[in-house]
């Protein structure tokens, strides 16, 4: 199932009036100024995984989560501050007449406890629904309704089934209000994390007696849920793993940028060139020979590729100036795999300067999260000039109080007050002209006027 989605993850089933009324009584309870405490601990109890572990910020609860929270609240939580629990507390008022039909359900809702229940035969429309207790067996005949037209043999709901007021035999039950639906995969995921965490309690407070699976999901079914949030945290996160980022010309867009320093341009240009993975591409002093700069060698280029859609794409491209090796590939996975290969062959030669992998923020929906194919995002040069902007700022700027071997071991700002003004102007003309936001938007990415007043020097026109 898509876990991300309302539609395909979560069903409405309404239960009998009745009963809905009483567990209306119940949550009015709840609500009383005495108990908001204990609301709002059991509340965060059950959506744990979603307020603890960061998972919030990347997908919120759904209803159907938040609904048997509430469920979770109202029949299985005992208060901490000593208080009974609330259908304790409705069962014994005599402020207020309850009516004998909403009455009769508070003890089989005291007894009723969240479950994973798999149906066992496709629906057919006016039949019941035939259900089994993945966790014990037990059988559970459920009406039928709209909601059961997506569904098929072998699902598996994580709900909350009441069985009605003296009918403990014939296996008949009511809907709580609502269920969320698992594949058989992702409900054989679900009871294999809730049995180890179930393991856990047990091997840690040196007892084995946490009941039968009954008793157990009644004191902790509030589990189930964590489980089903775990679920959905990690099919979005492979889903944000897999998306892929293009620019305005349909290409791999090149977000995971490193910069290094280096003192040795032959020798890198030979390395580079031994690379088998790499190919030489058109300098860049040649493709725009406005940009080149008098007394540096010329800028190299070399560029990886990969098929995709029977065409080859630039995934990597490292741009090799005087001083410089820029390095700029389509996910960090392959600037990792270029940094060890850079790492093996050209060891100390390299200065690592930093790098940025995260590429620019976007709002997305849930589906697009769940799409059966890999997401592509298109980047526009808007967003991909603020990213480079943000990270060159920050590199360029440290740039100016660290040693560098063109200048003698002596820092930018220390370089440009003394003998070696001129040089440094150099150098930072060679890094404007060689911006990697040239190449990818056609203009650069940095004020480097603002790194000219950094060190001291005096700005030149754009």
């Amino acid at each position: 199932m898509k876990l991300g989605s309302e539609q395909a993850a979560g069903i409405w089933a309404p239960p009998p009036p009745s009963l809905e009324a009483v567990l209306a009584r119940i949550e009015s309870l709840s609500f009383r100024p005495g108990f908001a405490l204990q609301r709002e601990r059991a509340l965060a109890r059950a959506l744990r995984p979603y307020l603890e572990s960061g998972a919030g910020g990347i997908v919120a609860p759904l209803p159907q989560e938040t609904e048997l929270a509430g469920l979770f609240l109202l029949c299985d939580f005992y208060p901490e501050d000593g208080q009974l629990t609330l259908i304790e507390q409705l069962r014994d008022v005599i402020t207020e007449h309850i009516p004998n039909e909403e009455r009769v359900w508070l003890d089989p809702l005291k007894h009723s406890s969240m479950d994973l229940l798999e149906l066992t035969a496709p629906p057919k429309p006016g039949e019941a629904l035939t259900l089994r207790s993945v966790g014990d067996g037990a059988i559970c005949v459920l009406p039928t309704g709209d909601f059961a037209k997506d569904l098929s043999a072998g699902h598996v709901l994580l709900t909350r089934v009441i069985r009605p007021p003296g009918d403990d035999e014939s296996g008949k039950a009511v809907w709580g209000g609502c269920g969320l639906v698992l594949s058989p995969a992702d409900a054989k995921s679900v009871l294999a994390m809730t049995d180890e965490w179930r393991r856990e309690m047990e091997i840690g407070s040196g007892s084995f007696t946490l009941g039968e699976w009954k008793e157990f999901t009644k004191r902790f079914g509030y589990m189930l849920l964590w489980a089903f949030a775990q679920l959905r945290v990690d099919a979005l996160m492979d889903a944000v793993g897999h998306i892929r980022y293009r620019g305005s010309d349909g290409q791999p867009y090149l977000y995971a940028v490193a910069l290094y320093d280096h003192h040795e341009h032959r020798l890198f240009v030979e390395q580079l060139s031994a690379m088998q993975e790499l190919e030489r591409a058109k300098p860049t002093d040649e493709a725009a020979g406005e940009r080149a700069v008098p007394g540096f060698p010329a800028a190299c280029v070399w560029v990886q590729r990969a098929e995709e859609k029977g065409a080859a794409a630039i995934v990597a491209r490292l741009t090799l100036t005087s001083s410089q090796l820029i390095v700029e590939c389509d996910s960090p996975e392959q600037l990792d795999r270029i940094k060890h290969r850079l790492a093996a062959s050209l060891g100390f030669s390299l200065h690592f300067r930093g790098e940025t992998l995260a590429p620019p923020v976007r709002q997305l929906s849930v589906n697009d999260l769940m799409s059966d194919e890999s997401l592509r995002l298109v980047v526009t040069q808007e967003e991909d000039r603020a990213l480079l902007n943000r990270f060159l700022e920050k590199a360029y700027l440290e740039w100016s109080d660290q040693p560098h071997l063109a200048l003698g071991g002596q820092t930018p700002r220390h370089a440009a007050a003394a003998s070696m003004r001129s040089h440094v102007g150099a150098l930072i003309d060679e890094m404007a002209r060689h911006d990697p936001g040239l190449s990818r938007t056609g203009r650069t990415a940095f004020d480097y006027n603002r790194l000219r007043a950094h060190v001291g020097l005096d700005e030149t026109p754009e």
